[in-house]
């Protein structure tokens, strides 16, 4: 009985080990989840790519440091600013794009004018003689009237004393004063079938009536019944409506796409749903000074006499098509005071912003000259929330290829040095060329430089090398503390340049120099002094010299000028121009 009962415990204890060995082995096998989080590499301040720490913390200018993650390096071809949108939050903005095209602008004037009367068809009716109109048959401008109905009937006793010597000449059937006399009334305007009436019939009348010359519509009617008129006064005009004038002004801008002949559509209020067609025919040679427009004249046909004159009208110019050139919906442009943009979609939810140099449009395309490759995708709505997205860190530079390096000089103050990351921080003066305030930043030191000269307190001239990241380095240095300062010939550097611009008043020139060997300085532009015995009165803007400097206080000063070696490559210059020509 007892070994019995202990023959059974045994298989319970045994049983349950063997049960908790499964379970620990059997769970062992299972996949084990780890929650990794994702950590960023470093963090950089928003204003400064190259302030960086590897802490969360504040930038010089007091706001917080941004973290950079490692899908940000892996996305570095698409440059500094690009952003990445989820699927959820595009669908969201109702983010639309189309593609850059390459093909022709159509382009289209659209401007108003007034109609008017076509100026080649308007005739002026002036009288030959001094007198008195008797009569008027036409009472108000706009009447029309038909060639050869009366206009007006005068008495004048120069007509009278012309009709008495025809009369006396018929009379003495002599033909020579007959024809003079008949010159003279043709010559004052009298009809040829009254003066075969008045040679007929020899009945000299006291009131002559004139006749009208063509048909159309009385205009600028300046004369009524019982006024004196003479020699230069303007009576009235006589205008056709058969073809009407529009003139029309152009934007200076617009200018050079308008030719004689051009179509043109014209529609007006008046008229709904009514268009006319016609063409350009006279423009301008001159341009308004006050409004800087163009004016053109347009000509169309108006046989209905449907177009009066002074109506207001708006019009089309037809130009005609450009070559082919890139074209983005007008939509896609973000216009502002200093720069255009688009923004490029990258696919895969990445957007970017870039600078674009804009030509013509029209109502629905722009015209990009540069910033953008055919077949490139383009954000037609949202873009101005991506646009914002991506300024927070965009260089807005569409970088096909990496951008040539190039080099400035700044003057600063030495903070602190990280010997650890080879790295300084400096306090430095505003640098124009780089459109930089005065900041504290963190530098990045070449290899080439002398780190250990560098020291907290100092004062220095640096200069700054721009790497393929977009980012500056330090890769020469003038330190200005006297611990540091170079000897006379180490100080001293001979070279050649080029005279880019010089204020002898001030002493200073801004010269394009060539490289310095002993100092492994590239070619640079920079500002030097004259030292106070240089004679400046040969010098000249784009006159080449070889010049000695030296370092002073954080300056370069030009010691000395070599004469003959400037005044040979002036004279080659000057050959130069003159086999030129």
């Amino acid at each position: 009985m007892n070994t019995n009962l202990k023959l059974l415990i045994a298989v319970l204890i045994g049983a349950g080990i063997s049960a908790s060995g499964l379970y620990f082995f059997g769970n062992s096998t299972e996949p084990e989840v780890i929650s990794a989080e994702k950590k960023p590499l470093y963090w950089v301040a928003p204003m400064d790519s190259n302030y960086r720490r590897d802490a969360p913390g504040l930038s010089p200018m007091g706001m917080d440091l941004v973290p950079v993650y490692s899908e940000g390096a892996d996305n570095n071809q698409d440059g500094p600013s690009a952003v990445t949108i989820s699927p959820a939050v595009i669908n969201n903005l109702g983010v639309r794009t189309a593609k850059v095209q390459l093909k022709a602008l159509q382009s289209e004037v659209k401007t108003v004018g007034y109609v008017q009367y076509n100026q080649d068809q308007l005739v002026h009716i002036h009288p030959r003689v001094e007198g008195w109109i008797e009569t008027l048959y036409v009472k108000a401008a706009g009447d029309q009237v038909k060639q050869g109905e009366p206009l007006y009937t005068l008495y004048s006793p120069q007509l009278v004393n012309a009709q008495e010597e025809f009369v006396l000449a018929v009379d003495r059937n002599n033909t020579v004063l007959i024809r003079a006399a008949k010159a003279r009334l043709k010559a004052l305007n009298v009809s040829d079938g009254f003066v075969e009436r008045l040679q007929v019939n020899k009945k000299v009348m006291q009131n002559i009536t004139f006749y009208a010359r063509q048909s159309g519509v009385v205009d600028e009617l300046n004369v009524r019944e019982g006024f004196y008129v003479k020699p230069g006064t303007s009576m009235m005009s006589i205008a056709q409506l058969d073809e009407v004038w529009v003139e029309a002004e152009v934007f200076e801008r617009q200018a050079q796409l308008i030719e004689v002949g051009l179509p043109v559509t014209m529609t007006l209020d008046y008229i709904a749903g009514q268009s006319w067609r016609g063409k350009v025919d006279y423009i301008y040679p001159t341009l308004d000074a006050k409004n800087r427009t163009l004016r053109v004249r347009l000509r169309f046909n108006n046989q209905d006499h449907q177009l009066k004159p002074n109506m207001f009208a708006q019009v089309s110019i037809h130009a005609k098509a450009a070559e082919q050139q890139l074209i983005v919906p007008k939509e896609a442009v973000i216009r502002t005071g200093s720069q255009d943009r688009v923004v490029i979609a990258l696919g895969e939810g990445r957007f970017k912003s870039v600078a674009v140099e804009l030509g013509r449009s029209d109502s629905h395309n722009a015209v990009i000259l540069a910033g953008v490759k055919a077949d490139d995708e383009v954000v037609t709505s949202a873009q101005f929330l991506l646009d914002s997205e991506s300024s927070k860190s965009s260089d807005f530079k569409r970088m096909q290829t990496p951008e040539a390096t190039t080099s400035v000089w700044g003057k600063g103050v030495v903070n602190s040095v990280m010997a650890d990351r080879r790295m300084v921080n400096i306090s430095h003066d505003p640098i124009e060329e780089l459109d930089w305030p005065s900041m504290k930043m963190d530098f990045t030191v070449a290899d080439s430089v002398d780190f250990q000269a560098l020291q907290a307190g100092q004062t220095l001239h640096f200069e700054l090398t721009k790497k393929a990241d977009s980012s500056y380095m330090i890769s020469g240095i003038h330190i200005m503390d006297s611990t540091h300062m170079m000897s006379e010939a180490q100080n001293m550097a001979t070279v050649t340049g080029t005279i880019n611009s010089i204020n002898k008043a001030q002493r200073t020139a801004n010269i394009s120099r060539g490289a310095i060997e002993k100092w492994h300085r590239d070619p640079a532009t920079m500002d030097f002094m004259f030292a106070e015995h240089i004679d400046l009165s040969s010098l000249e803007p784009k006159q080449q010299l070889t010049f000695t400097f030296s370092v002073q206080d954080g300056e370069f000063v030009i010691q000395r000028i070599d004469t003959e070696s400037s005044m040979r490559t002036s004279d080659n210059s000057a050959m130069s121009s003159h086999d030129g020509h």
